[in-house]
């Protein structure tokens, strides 16, 4: 018994400092006996709050997103008239201003058309300077005619008199029978002349209507000959095809002695005009509106920040002008922000930059 007392007395002693040692901290002793380094860890905690607060008061009144990318309305350079390419006048990647040739089709062919549609044209001007003159001809004869129809209506006015005198002195058996039969015979003769004279001058008036209507179709061709003329000079100037409208060429097929089809895909073209399709959530809209400042971030020059400003808000979201919008109506319904389309115009696009569709951005919109 008296062997074990002492390791009694060594474990006891163990347990003793053991308990000394787990002894609660008192941070009130810690601050009081570093009273700098406190210091400086209170203020790291304030500094960190008011930054915190300074820039939820900032953030607020933003309103940003990484779903956005570059657009324009790219379109396809075809020709108009089928031909073989003479020159192709750009390159690749080249700047081209409103008016610049593009491509040159072999202009031959239409310069011919172009020829025989004037000659067509001047045939048929030729045809109503020939109408003209048969109705002024014919208003000629018309007159003739009138003339001769009054000559005879004097005639017949001047035998019926002749015969009434010579039947009245029948009668009064102071003239012979046979004077009276050769007046009465003379007015016969002066009617049938009379008639005839008429007659003579429906038939004139008649002929001058044919020809004037003769004239109209005659102008008519005139008209349809001026039309192919000009449909034909359209088609050689479409053998110069030019741009539209500033932009760049992209995407280059053509090539110097290709048999191009009408509608043949010759080019893409992407104009000078571009701006920023941003897709914000639905919730991040509540307080834009056009006009509001924009600050853009282009992930190809990350060190350069570009100014714009919302042009317009999209009235629906992007699914619903879908190939295939989503149907809510059937089967399990879950909730999901939708994204809506904005339209944002980059203010004085930077020269020294290449910008084109489809190029990846970051705007942040001003809302508040």
């Amino acid at each position: 018994m008296d062997q074990r007392s002492p390791k009694k007395d060594s474990a006891s002693d163990d347990r003793e400092e053991k308990e000394q040692q787990e002894e609660p901290i008192h941070f009130g002793e810690i601050i009081r006996a570093h009273p700098w380094i406190t210091a400086a860890a209170a203020a790291l905690l304030i500094a960190a709050a008011v930054g915190v607060l300074v820039w939820w008061l900032h953030a607020r009144h933003y309103e940003w997103s990484d779903d956005a990318f570059i657009d324009a309305r790219q379109f396809a350079v075809s020709p108009q008239v089928a031909g073989y390419i003479q020159d192709v006048k750009v390159t690749d990647n080249q700047k081209v201003s409103a008016g610049d040739l593009l491509v040159q089709i072999d202009p031959r062919d239409y310069q011919a058309s172009l020829a025989q549609a004037k000659a067509r044209v001047s045939q048929a001007v030729a045809t109503v300077g020939n109408d003209d003159a048969q109705i002024a001809a014919q208003e000629a004869q018309i007159a003739a005619a009138e003339e001769q129809q009054r000559e005879a209506d004097a005639a017949l006015v001047f035998a019926k008199q002749e015969n009434d005198r010579a039947q009245a002195l029948v009668k009064s058996a102071v003239g012979t029978v046979e004077r009276a039969q050769q007046t009465k015979s003379q007015l016969q003769q002066a009617q049938a002349s009379s008639s005839r004279a008429k007659a003579n001058v429906e038939s004139v008036k008649k002929q001058l209507a044919a020809l004037r209507a003769q004239r109209v179709s005659s102008v008519a061709n005139v008209e349809a000959a001026k039309a192919d003329e000009a449909l034909a000079e359209l088609n050689l100037s479409y053998t110069n095809v030019t741009a539209a409208q500033s932009g760049t060429i992209v995407q280059l097929t053509a090539a110097k002695g290709e048999y191009v089809q009408v509608g043949q895909n010759l080019m893409m073209f992407v104009p000078s005009h571009i701006w920023v399709t941003a897709n914000f959530k639905e919730t991040q809209i509540t307080d834009m509106r056009p006009g509001q400042p924009v600050s853009i971030e282009i992930d190809a020059y990350p060190n350069r920040e570009f100014k714009g400003h919302v042009d317009s808000i999209q009235a629906g979201s992007g699914t619903a002008f879908s190939l295939l919008p989503a149907e809510n109506a059937t089967g399990n319904y879950v909730k999901v922000v939708q994204r809506v389309p904005v339209k944002i115009e980059i203010d004085n696009p930077p020269s020294d930059v290449t910008l084109g569709p489809g190029m990846s951005v970051v705007p942040e919109v001003k809302v508040r």
